[in-house]
């Protein structure tokens, strides 16, 4: 089996994932960089995540267009993805979703969404918030050509993940497993922050050097983390179609 037929494999473990998880429902997108051009990225067409197969990888360059005529409808928001590519060379992976865990910290400047759990460092010690009303006053809050992708990915910066004000977040990550795992984690954190404030009294949060320590662990094919992409795969269903680099 090629590279580029594991790569695809590895794109539809992630979209189970994602979807057995419930960090993306019907909607939600999950991207990787295309292994061999870094100007071209692989995404599904327009799908329910939990229905992606290898036939419904698409690529598309970094101004969101397929790079050969494409007869699948695909997603209205790949310019996210397209505009996080094109602006981070870094990045390897992008996720899209509306984890409903998330959604109050962007529509509320009361409480900013900061890592609290260890799991949660992966998220960066700042997730700023864009707010698509702010340059392209009233839209339908999707983000539907390129220049509203820029527009987000400015704010992202060098973050590793923005929310998406009413939306939405958009994670970025150096590897597939990366950006899953952050993606997955992102919305437990913010659970777990939210039954805090419940409970009332003085939030602690993890510090800078906690978050550093944390990331300096991390490997995205180490036995810990490739433990949780395993077990995540098999409860999805998929554990059959995991293939771990090298083999």
């Amino acid at each position: 089996m090629s590279g580029l037929d594991n790569t695809f494999r590895d794109l539809v473990i992630a979209n189970r994932i994602l979807a057995k998880e419930d960090v993306v429902d019907a909607y939600g997108h999950v991207s990787l960089r295309h292994p061999d051009n870094s100007s071209h990225f692989l995404i599904a067409r327009s799908v329910a995540p939990e229905l992606v197969t290898a036939d419904d990888i698409v690529e598309l360059g970094l101004d969101g267009r397929p790079v050969r005529e494409e007869q699948h409808t695909l997603y209205l928001e790949r310019f996210i993805h397209a505009a996080i590519f094109e602006a981070r060379p870094d990045v390897m992976a992008v996720v899209h979703a509306h984890a409903e865990d998330t959604l109050p910290f962007g529509i509320t400047d009361a409480t900013k969404l900061r890592p609290v759990i260890h799991s949660g460092s992966f998220i960066g010690a700042e997730v700023p918030v864009w707010d698509i009303a702010d340059n392209f006053g009233d839209t339908n809050l999707l983000v539907t050509n390129i220049e509203q992708g820029r527009d987000l990915a400015k704010c992202l910066g060098v973050n590793n993940v923005a929310l998406m004000r009413g939306h939405g977040f958009a994670a970025a990550g150096r590897s597939l497993i990366e950006v899953v795992r952050m993606s997955v984690y992102l919305a437990r954190n913010a659970r777990a922050l939210l039954r805090a404030k419940q409970l009332g009294g003085r939030i602690k949060y993890l510090s800078q050097g906690e978050i550093d320590a944390r990331n300096r662990g991390y490997s995205p094919y180490s036995t810990e983390t490739w433990r949780a992409w395993e077990y995540w795969a098999n409860k999805a269903g998929v554990g059959d179609l995991l293939s771990r680099p090298g083999e």
